[in-house]
């Protein structure tokens, strides 16, 4: 083997199956299986395909530029995770064709626009740190990142350190994982427990160890939505650059040479891209939905018939104390709180009248997470459950929620609002990652707001929140999925103006806010907002912007000035006339005419240099127009850093939507926007992937069913519909199945190659995945010639809600819920113990 041989096969394995990675996820999972099927099958008939292809076309001296070309070709188009896209190669400058558009003379290209974006995410690997302590003795650390559990999607997660042992080479063995809900690595106890070998261990000795360590390299994961169409339109570019550029003589033999590695790079790419298209499968797949609970103020119990018997098996359940702690916690009942305070009367009285429960307690939430033995008795109060929900609240990496939910809620919201992660170079505070490269970001938000445009109905709108880090690239991702046509504002909104007086720039005052509509027939309502001091009676010249015709005016027939247009027709101009609320004023002398037909001013004679102006009545209101610095962007009620303010969210919501209507945001951060709609009577879907779900999310939307008084609750024009005495509410909240679940979970097996393929195929571009089991033998089990559905260990360790997971695959709403079955509409009743096959093949089999 010569050296390009090697160094070809060599650098296929690393640039094929990306920089190895330690620790335990889904993706290390099926890059072992990728690397093993290559190192066992694949190489093998890479070399028996090229040997016969160098000996049959007689070209065996060309083996060894052959190689050097493979090798010089695929290192171009290889990440440090495997992804393929314009990575090192030259050839990503000279791509006019794919850039070039004859409908539009500017475009928007990026670097990764043919991805999915996935993650970002440090690539850990185990590795030893020396260091020399503060008494100038070595100190050997060993960092164990073999138990990590991988991000599962682009959250932000803090990794943390745990002492594990000494090994055999004195090393102070560190165990690393990843944070969960605010665990924090534990510096004391480290140096407790390494003193027993370096005695004079210090607290500053084990930081700084960590920061080295800390210091690993930073990755994105990506997935090419087509591999092999972007591969082998590269190779046809290469192929066309190298023969036009080349000085050569072409002869037979160099053109058969030519052909050979164009042969060899396309059965390559075949192979390739059947792993990258099996990671496409997983990533559209729907997604199973884990661990649902309801959320349900008593009032909504209690005026179902048989609410109150339901009621109190909730009270009497060996689980109240849990849920009576968990209101002490949200501040909404005292700590002497006692159960009987929910009863009017004696509880014996309960269920011979309606009205029965005090109405200061009849909104307390109630979180079936507690009751989960009688959850089914609440559910089962309820005929159209889907219905009578208020909203949903999904904990997810949004693209995974999108696209599991959209075949439910194609078409069905009115009004998106997103304040995505901005993009910026440093994480500082933020709960969630933006230390995105423009690239990387764009790719985040294009994959994600394309489904949200699905979601969007004919009359809806989204709103897009961004800063000056990534305003120029927000227009031109919603201009290329909305339409330009469809650009209705950019809308200035105050953000926290840090005040330093070291930059040398003015200090950021706004952030954007771009609104674009579905369609022209979009729903919009003007809003108006209350000045300080009334306006009285006042003139103002009726002309606007825009070209026009002339009218008659005081019978003489005008024209509009240059540019401009008369603000009324001339039906409004006679009415005007009669009602003396419309003059002509001379521009010489300051003359008025308000009746008659005008033959020129009185006074100095002029004719022609006049202004035209109406009266304007008194008015206590102004109309918002894209100015809306006069409010607050964000504010900090929830002690979260990027909070949007509930003013700026009714503002949104109010001009756009009306009550019924819902209202979607899949970047959720606080939870702002699903409060607001709550409290303007919307109903709401919220996705946010962050552990802040648990702990800000969650906890402040019981509080809006409750009765929330911050926020919009103080204006006055809401109290007249979200008050003490009208608040309450149903939701369900639930997690998905993430991308690397089912990385993990799958079962693959390797191919035999030497099984017949399919006809008019070969054993590279069908690849054994086709006959892996992935989900199938965990989840179907056989009685007789049917196959029944088995869900109990697929997730053992999760709850599966095959109700919701089948009203998303399906696209249909839950009617009825009940012990032994469940009704989902134009569909009808299925059984827990009969789910068709048909139904759940696409979330076991892709």
């Amino acid at each position: 083997m010569n050296r390009y041989e090697k160094e070809f096969y060599d650098a296929l394995k690393d640039l094929f199956i990306g920089e190895e990675i330690e620790g335990k996820s889904g993706y290390v999972n099926l890059m072992r299986i990728k690397s093993a099927y290559y190192t066992k099958t694949v190489q093998t008939e890479l070399k028996e395909l090229i040997e016969d292809e160098l000996v049959n076309n007689n070209i065996e001296d060309f083996r060894e530029e052959l190689f050097e070309k493979l090798y010089t070709f695929f290192k171009r188009y290889f990440s440090d995770t495997g992804s393929i896209y314009y990575t090192y190669t030259p050839w990503s400058e000279r791509i006019y064709e794919r850039v070039y558009d004859p409908e539009k003379d500017v475009i928007l290209f990026w670097k990764t626009h043919m991805l999915y974006y996935v993650k970002t995410e440090k690539n850990y690997k185990s590795v030893e740190i020396k260091i020399k302590g503060a008494n100038g003795k070595e100190i050997k650390f060993y960092f164990d990142v073999s138990d990590l559990e991988h991000q599962k999607a682009n959250e932000k997660k803090e990794i943390m350190f745990e002492f594990k042992e000494f090994d055999t080479n004195n090393r102070i063995v560190l165990r690393c994982i990843y944070s969960e809900r605010g665990r924090k690595t534990k510096i004391d106890e480290i140096v407790k427990q390494a003193k027993e070998l370096y005695k004079e261990i210090t607290t500053e000795d084990v930081e700084k160890a960590i920061r080295i360590f800390n210091k690993q390299s930073e990755v994105d994961y990506f997935i090419n939505k087509d591999a092999e169409g972007f591969l082998k339109e590269q190779l046809d570019m290469y192929v066309y650059q190298y023969m036009f550029d080349s000085e050569n003589i072409w002869s037979v033999k160099r053109v058969k040479e030519i052909q050979v590695f164009k042969k060899i790079a396309s059965k390559i790419i075949e192979f390739i891209a059947q792993f990258e298209n099996e990671l496409v499968k997983i990533w559209n797949k729907p997604k199973f939905v884990f661990n649902s609970n309801y959320v349900i103020t008593i009032d909504r119990i209690v005026e179902k018939e048989c609410g109150g018997k339901v009621l109190e098996k909730i009270l009497n359940h060996e689980n109240i104390d849990k849920q009576i702690e968990e209101w002490k916690g949200l501040g909404i009942v005292d700590d002497e709180f006692k159960i009987e305070e929910i009863y009017k009367q004696e509880r014996n009285d309960l269920f011979s009248e309606k009205g029965k429960i005090n109405e200061k307690y009849k909104y307390l939430p109630i979180d079936t997470k507690y009751f989960k033995d009688i959850e089914i008795d609440i559910l089962e109060l309820f005929d159209n459950l889907d219905e009578t929900l208020d909203g949903w609240l999904i904990k997810s990496e949004n693209y995974q929620a999108l696209n599991t939910i959209l075949p439910k809620f194609r078409e069905k919201v009115q009004t998106i609002y997103i304040d995505p992660p901005f993009n910026k170079e440093q994480e500082a505070d933020y709960l969630y990652k933006v230390g995105y490269k423009d690239a990387t970001w764009i790719t985040m938000l294009e994959n994600r707001v394309k489904l949200g445009r699905e979601i969007l109905n004919e009359k809806g709108s989204i709103f897009v929140r961004c800063d000056y880090n990534g305003n120029m690239y927000v227009r031109m991702i919603l201009n290329k999925i909305f339409g330009g046509d469809n650009f209705r504002n950019e809308i200035n909104v105050s953000r926290i103006s840090k005040q330093d007086r070291k930059v040398k720039k003015f200090n950021t005052a706004t952030d954007s806010l771009y609104f674009y509509s579905s369609s022209d027939n979009f729903f919009f309502r003007l809003l108006f907002k209350k000045l300080f001091k009334t306006k009285g009676e006042r003139w103002h010249a009726m002309d606007s912007q825009g070209n026009g015709n002339a009218l008659y005016i005081f019978g003489v027939l005008l024209e509009p000035p240059k540019g401009r247009h008369w603000t009324y027709g001339q039906e409004n101009i006679k009415k005007m006339e009669k009602e003396k609320r419309i003059r002509i004023k001379c521009k010489k002398c300051g003359y008025n005419h308000i009746e008659g037909v005008w033959k020129g001013c009185p006074q100095c004679g002029n004719k022609n240099d006049v202004k035209v102006e109406y009266l304007l009545p008194p008015t206590s209101e102004k109309q918002i127009d894209s100015n809306w610095t006069d409010i607050s962007g964000y504010t900090s009620n929830w002690n979260f850093s990027t909070e949007n303010s509930e003013i700026l969210l009714k503002r949104v919501i109010e001009s756009t939507s009306n009550e019924g209507d819902l209202i979607l945001d899949f970047f959720l951060g606080s939870g702002t926007t699903t409060a607001v709609a709550h409290k303007l009577k919307r109903k709401w879907i919220g996705v946010e992937m962050g552990e802040h779900f648990w702990t800000v999310v969650l906890p402040r939307m019981k509080k809006v069913l409750f009765y929330d008084k911050s926020g919009i609750s103080k204006e006055k024009d809401v109290k007249e519909k979200y008050n003490e005495k009208s608040a309450g509410g149903f939701f369900k909240y639930y997690e998905l199945e993430q991308y690397e679940n089912v990385l993990k979970n799958a079962k693959y097996e390797h191919g035999d190659l030497t099984l017949q393929p399919s006809s008019n195929k070969d054993v590279f571009n069908e690849y054994i995945f086709m006959r892996s089991p992935k989900f199938v033998e965990t989840v179907l089990r056989r009685e007789g010639n049917d196959y029944k559905v088995d869900l109990s260990k697929l997730y053992p360790e999760k709850e599966i809600d095959i109700v919701e997971t089948l009203s998303n695959v399906l696209g249909k709403k839950i009617k009825k819920i009940r012990k032994e079955s469940f009704e989902l509409e134009d569909i009808g009743e299925i059984r827990y113990d009969n789910i068709p096959v048909e139904y759940i093949k696409p979330l076991i089999w892709w």
